[in-house]
């Protein structure tokens, strides 16, 4: 499978050579999932991280009442995952399903650990990434607790303007925090504006 993707994503934060390359190529393994398949389930503890390569996923959490909570998406060029689970090996909190078919290239802890050892650089990588998911997350709380239900839609709209087309509006509402007749209203209060 062409992995060229990740090689790029990759070739954006460090500098690799072509060694580095052929052996990330020979080191990973691809999956192809279908739409409404797993690449993992709540409670159960997360084995490995994985970059989209094409496809569309959601991560959610099923509360006790059994309602959803969609707090990512993750399109082509993004990394899915529970990465709490994955370090601690504590069951996840969290299910990442396919909205799309999807494939993904998988990174277990022993891929981490020779890619470590074959490329100095990818902890560099590594640190980048957590640090800006750090981040996001972090924006992501202010922005819940500091903007209404409106602006917050229309800062979804403009930071991830592709998930409008792909992503159910019961799905954007969920992981916004509203109903979805309350994202419909929302949304015709927009376009009058317009």
């Amino acid at each position: 499978m062409d992995i060229s993707l990740l090689i790029t994503h990759l070739s954006k934060r460090i500098i690799l050579t072509e060694n580095d390359k052929s052996f990330i190529q020979s080191e990973l393994n691809t999956e192809f999932l279908k739409k409404g398949e797993f690449l993992l389930e709540q409670g159960d503890v997360c084995k490995k991280t994985s970059f989209v390569i094409e496809g569309c996923v959601k991560t959610y959490h099923t509360d006790k009442n059994g309602s959803e909570h969609v707090v990512a998406f993750a399109i082509e060029d993004w990394w899915t995952g529970d990465l709490a689970s994955f370090t601690t090996n504590a069951p996840s909190d969290y299910s990442v399903k396919c909205l799309e078919d999807t494939t993904v290239v998988h990174f277990s802890k022993k891929n981490y650990e020779a890619l470590h050892a074959q490329i100095p650089l990818f902890e560099k990588f590594l640190t980048d990434l957590y640090s800006s998911a750090y981040v996001n997350a972090q924006k992501r709380l202010v922005n819940n607790f500091s903007l209404t239900a409106k602006e917050s839609y229309i800062e979804f709209r403009k930071k991830y303007p592709q998930f409008e087309q792909r992503i159910p509006q019961y799905l954007i509402a969920s992981y916004l925090g509203i109903t979805k007749e309350f994202l419909s209203k929302i949304r015709k209060e927009i376009s009058l504006e317009s």
